[in-house]
């Protein structure tokens, strides 16, 4: 832990008096599971669907099996949920009291990487008869949107409830504050331009190597830097991230940034690579290559264009905020670590 006044600002830039959790930077979370649980059911049970040809009735939560965590990293918070439910319903006839039927709901897919739109809600029946059918149909137009409203209160529950507490104020501060999205990247320029830019203004550069050995298959190494759900895995915080030339990528809270330059699937991402602590136009070049071994795989790691000031300290980031979340998050242990 960070004690007060010796954090580095080239990562973390700022701290708490308290050193309980420096710039709310380390991963705290709350486990919202039996809260949802209870949530889901109070929202769902018993909701009514009305028709021309009867009302249909969800009787039952009878599955809701998932998970849902509140996540806080560096003073943002993240909110993973992933559910599969299903849903007993009865049919009933408001003209024939003899007219019923049931059927079931299933929503495998109810998830944070689903907008509520792209949320399946499918409404099965278990008789044949033209009641059922109608029935059927009227939990499929009526009751989807019914169902997809109190997902929205769900959510908007989740959100609400367990985002307190989590953030902590930070030095010399009484109330948590809202915290602003991280400024939009500068735009970026050629690597010509950038190079001669840091010319100019007198940048002294450096530039290093490094070799790092996982013990994966290479497809899984090369997704650890170009699958959204991989890097948000081991850098434990959202990641704005388009795997592809000229699309961006954004880690750390805007801390690092840059864009791809160029892809080879399995074989080779190169980069700009920029430091939000750096001169604006000291933008660098990261370039992995990747080589597939009897144990795993090699990742060749060169990276030019750093600050001279500067690099140690992103040798070191390279290690502390990549290579070894990597390995432990993923269980991709190395079996053989050096520097060219």
């Amino acid at each position: 832990m960070a004690k007060w006044g010796e954090g580095d600002p080239r990562w973390i830039v700022e701290e708490r008096p308290d050193a309980t959790n420096v710039n709310n930077w380390h991963w705290s979370e709350k486990n919202a599971n039996r809260w949802s649980q209870g949530k889901l059911q109070d929202l769902l049970n018993g909701l009514t669907v009305e028709g021309e040809n009867g009302t249909a009735k969800i009787k039952e939560v009878n599955k809701c099996e998932g998970e849902a965590v509140v996540n806080n990293r560096k003073g943002k918070l993240i909110f993973f949920y992933d559910w599969q439910l299903e849903l007993k319903w009865e049919g009933q006839s408001d003209k024939d009291s003899k007219l019923k039927c049931k059927g079931k709901i299933s929503i495998p897919n109810l998830s944070e990487e689903n907008g509520i739109e792209d949320i399946d809600i499918e409404p099965t029946v278990e008789e044949s008869t033209d009641f059922a059918y109608n029935m059927k149909q009227l939990m499929f137009h009526q009751g989807k949107k019914l169902i997809r409203g109190k997902i929205t209160e769900y959510i908007s529950a989740l959100k609400e409830e367990y985002s307190k507490g989590l953030i902590l104020p930070k030095k010399d501060e009484n109330e948590v504050k809202v915290v602003k999205p991280a400024a939009a990247p500068v735009k970026l320029t050629t690597h010509n331009q950038l190079a001669g830019a840091v010319k100019n203004m007198n940048i002294d550069t450096s530039s290093f190597e490094s070799r790092q050995s996982l013990f994966c298959p290479i497809n899984e190494a090369y997704k650890c830097f170009t699958d959204q759900r991989m890097l948000e895995a081991f850098t434990r915080g959202p990641v704005k991230l388009e795997a592809a030339p000229k699309g961006k990528f954004e880690l750390f809270g805007g801390n690092i940034f840059g864009e791809f330059i160029e892809l080879e699937e399995n074989i080779k991402v190169k980069q700009y690579w920029q430091n939000k602590a750096w001169p604006s136009v000291a933008r660098s070049i990261v370039e992995l290559t990747f080589d597939e071994e009897p144990e795993g795989t090699t990742i060749i790691l060169k990276h030019s264009g750093i600050p001279s000031s500067e690099l140690e300290a992103t040798k070191q980031g390279w290690d502390q905020y990549y290579w070894n979340p990597i390995k432990v998050t993923f269980g991709f242990g190395s079996f053989l670590t050096d520097v060219l």
